[in-house]
């Protein structure tokens, strides 16, 4: 490890069992290297020994640069991941994945007809079974720690949950929270075979991003599932980010809690990004993730522009200061 910056450079000179005088401070460790030796440093007068009148005494002139005048490339500072070991860990852990979806799919289509004729808008039993693949998929490739999990509203109020959004792992990662939320895809997304039909079968809400008619028509889905009891999840950014650092957030998610006058329960997602970035899929590293769940935030008498500005704040509070984005950066849509 670099040592601290915080030290400042000093020489120290000493013998066995012997203590030494210190080195006057206006002479640099640089000084002594530069002169190369302790007979040089004695004729100088930058040694002073207790015990200078014992014959044989042999002293040892050292010196302790700071970490300040080394300088420390990124490579030093964080070493880089064995992207073989990575992609190896990613083709387990979609692998695992998948074959533990194959059973659970079976199991949700049987009972889909009880489901949609008992619980057609929040379908707990389809969420039950999400959150166990989800869990048993992770488990052994990485841990999730959950803070503030005493903020988490009761599974059958309606709210809207918001998140910042960095890698394909979020959504695997938030079911930790066994709370049965309706989150917004991409249509292309419930093409996916297995997957896909996981989450038409879940009730799930489809949105083609580039097309406005299906943004308003997501939007108007999204409080009717509130005012069914259905809490729904919203990443504000739109999309993931591609250097983990958290954009602006898009106003829809909260022009959705004002209309529908429900609490707003910001989530910050910490490491997701760090074991699969945007744009890596094919590597998982290793590492953890946590979950920080702000306490919630009325939405009764405040506008859309408040209640993002103040949700935003509240996920950014939980995130290092340096993937913090300007809350002016908006992503594109995809």
């Amino acid at each position: 490890m670099v040592a601290s910056s915080v030290m400042r450079p000093r020489c120290v000179a000493h013998a066995s069992g012997r203590s030494t005088a210190p080195i006057p401070p206006k002479h640099s460790c640089a000084t002594m290297i530069n002169q190369c030796g302790f007979l040089q440093a004695k004729r100088r007068g930058l040694y002073a020994p207790a015990a200078q009148d014992e014959p044989g005494f042999k002293p040892d002139v050292r010196c302790q640069a700071a970490s300040a005048s080394i300088p420390v490339s990124d490579a030093d500072a964080a070493p880089q991941p064995n992207e073989l070991l990575a992609k190896v860990r990613a083709i387990l852990f979609f692998t695992w994945s998948f074959t533990l979806s194959l059973p659970l799919f079976i199991t949700m289509l049987l009972m889909a007809p009880i489901v949609m004729a008992f619980d057609k808008f929040r379908r707990l039993g389809q969420h039950y079974v999400n959150n166990i693949w989800a869990c048993i998929s992770t488990g052994p490739f990485y841990r999730v720690t959950i803070e503030g999990r005493e903020n988490l509203p009761p599974p059958e109020r309606p709210v809207v949950y918001v998140a910042n959004h960095q890698s394909f792992l979020d959504i695997y990662s938030l079911f930790h929270l066994q709370r049965p939320f309706k989150f917004i895809s991409k249509t292309s997304n419930f093409l996916i075979p297995i997957i896909g039909w996981s989450m038409f079968l879940t009730g799930h809400v489809m949105i083609n991003r580039v097309d406005r008619r299906s943004q308003l028509k997501c939007l108007q889905q999204c409080r009717e599932l509130l005012e069914q009891g259905a809490p729904v999840l919203f990443f504000p950014e739109g999309t993931r980010s591609l250097d983990c650092r958290m954009a602006g957030f898009k106003k829809g998610a909260f022009s959705v809690a004002a209309k529908a006058g429900v609490d707003i329960v910001p989530i910050t997602l910490v490491g997701t990004g760090s074991l699969m970035p945007s744009g890596k899929e094919s590597q998982l590293r290793p590492g953890e993730v946590r979950i920080v769940v702000h306490k919630p935030i009325t939405s009764a008498g405040r506008s859309a522009d408040q209640l993002c500005d103040e949700a935003r704040a509240a996920v950014a509070s939980a995130l290092p200061v340096e993937l913090v984005g300007s809350a002016s950066t908006m992503l594109p849509d995809e």
